[in-house]
């Protein structure tokens, strides 16, 4: 997991659901799970499966928030043979620890959802995609696998698939093209349900989305909507982070407000100035703006901003937004998948720019300079990944227009001489997105 802890949340909510009992030290036991959940009710009908899934309202807990029921569905229309259920533990964004935390402490709930989703759509082979690189991880989910089939749980082949730790690697087509023996980078082409591995359709879901699916299938969409909004029912894991006193993991309402999010880990530890909200694909935003607006997708999309995984990052007022922007525009120009000019060329570029204006600045035109390049990369990649980084380094410089104007005209801040905030894997740590 990183450093981040996992917490206990909100008792008077209801909550934790999705991490309860994640601090045992059964927690992972396949007994102890069988005894608390029992196995998955794959007698269940897969359409009326489906039918409780839509009535409860899961969103994808991954970034893009689709209805779940209705991706479901999707997959099954398609009718073209055996399907096939990708669950997604890649975790490409640095400040989040959520998915991990579940296969880590949770894979029987995860591995209950894969085996669920694989009823309800009819396949006959899934897959746990994680990140390469760390084999003793790898090697006890293959574990968890086999002691499921010893016992006979599951009427799926699962399988763990490490994928090269890169930024790129995460997105559901690099998934797809990986599993068929390409690279992992994302394509243009059908849409993974209508042609996903091996030409089959294929559903692809973050294992937390799957996690809650295995508990709605047992408890029922009404027990899922108790929790949460009306519009977006259920609770999510946020991964909290920067400066907040109890930094961690925690389950929380849909709905629930960003502050409130940071009183759940300990409040401020300082005075904060800036939320960067959704992770480095994300965008940042004042502290006073953000403070009130309900993590939802819709609300945080009338907000000017972006809910992605459930990454909220308090950034104190003495650190500087644009210096921890550029380091992590610098980090996503490496991250790419080298597939067309605007990653190749245009990415290196911005990062140049912005740190010129963060580190150096004072010539009176290095905004400018900013804001032309972010429109030479935005929307004219192969893939979203330029999107991404320009939406962020577009949103320090509208969130933070003085800061940067007083960079540009008289130099760096003194922000820049704290340690910095938003985590970046090291170099050693990275390797080539090719195989």
């Amino acid at each position: 997991m990183t450093s981040l802890e996992v917490r206990r949340t909100l008792p008077a909510s209801g909550l934790p659901r999705l991490l309860d009992g994640a601090w045992s030290d059964s927690s992972a036991d396949l007994e102890a799970h069988l005894r608390k959940h029992g196995p998955p009710p794959l007698r269940l009908r897969p359409a009326d499966l489906i039918e409780t899934v839509e009535r409860s309202g899961l969103t994808g807990r991954g970034g893009a928030g689709f209805p779940v029921g209705r991706k479901l569905r999707s997959v099954v229309e398609a009718g073209r043979g055996p399907a096939v259920v990708v669950a997604n533990g890649m975790e490409g964004e640095p400040a989040s620890s959520k998915d991990r935390l579940l296969l880590t402490r949770l894979p029987h709930l995860v591995l209950d959802g894969i085996s669920l989703a694989a009823h309800a759509v009819g396949a006959d082979r899934a897959f746990v995609c994680i990140h390469r690189g760390d084999p003793e991880y790898a090697d006890w989910l293959r574990e968890c696998v086999a002691a499921r089939r010893a016992a006979g749980i599951d009427r799926v082949a699962i399988e763990v698939a490490e994928l090269p730790r890169r930024y790129v690697a995460s997105e559901q087509s690099s998934l797809v093209r990986f599993l068929d023996g390409g690279p992992a980078v994302p394509t243009f082409g059908p849409r993974p349900h209508e042609r996903g591995v091996g030409g089959r359709p294929t559903l692809v879901h973050n294992v937390e989305t799957l996690a809650h699916l295995a508990l709605i299938v047992r408890r029922g969409d009404n027990w899922f909507r108790a929790v949460g909004a009306p519009r977006a029912p259920g609770s999510m894991l946020v991964t909290v982070g920067g400066a907040v006193n109890r930094p961690g993991v925690y389950e929380v309402p849909m709905g629930l407000s960003v502050g409130n999010a940071m009183m759940v880990a300990g409040g401020p530890a300082e005075p904060v100035k800036a939320v960067l909200c959704g992770g480095y694909f994300g965008t940042w935003m004042a502290a006073e703006v953000a403070w009130n607006v309900p993590l939802t997708h819709s609300d945080m999309r009338r907000a000017g901003a972006f809910l992605g995984a459930g990454i909220l990052v308090a950034l104190p007022e003495s650190a500087c937004v644009l210096g921890e922007t550029a380091r992590v525009v610098r980090y996503m120009s490496e991250e790419t998948a080298g597939q067309c000019g605007p990653c190749v060329f245009g990415l290196p570029a911005l990062a140049e720019v912005l740190s010129e204006l963060a580190f150096t600045g004072g010539r009176a035109r290095a905004i400018q300079q900013v804001r032309r390049q972010i429109e030479l990369v935005d929307r004219r990649g192969a893939c979203r990944h330029p999107d991404g980084v320009a939406a962020l380094a577009r949103s320090a410089l509208d969130a933070f227009a003085d800061d940067a104007l007083e960079h540009d005209r008289f130099g760096p801040c003194i922000g820049l001489r704290r340690r910095p905030v938003l985590p970046l894997p090291a170099r050693s740590e990275r390797e080539e997105v090719r195989r």
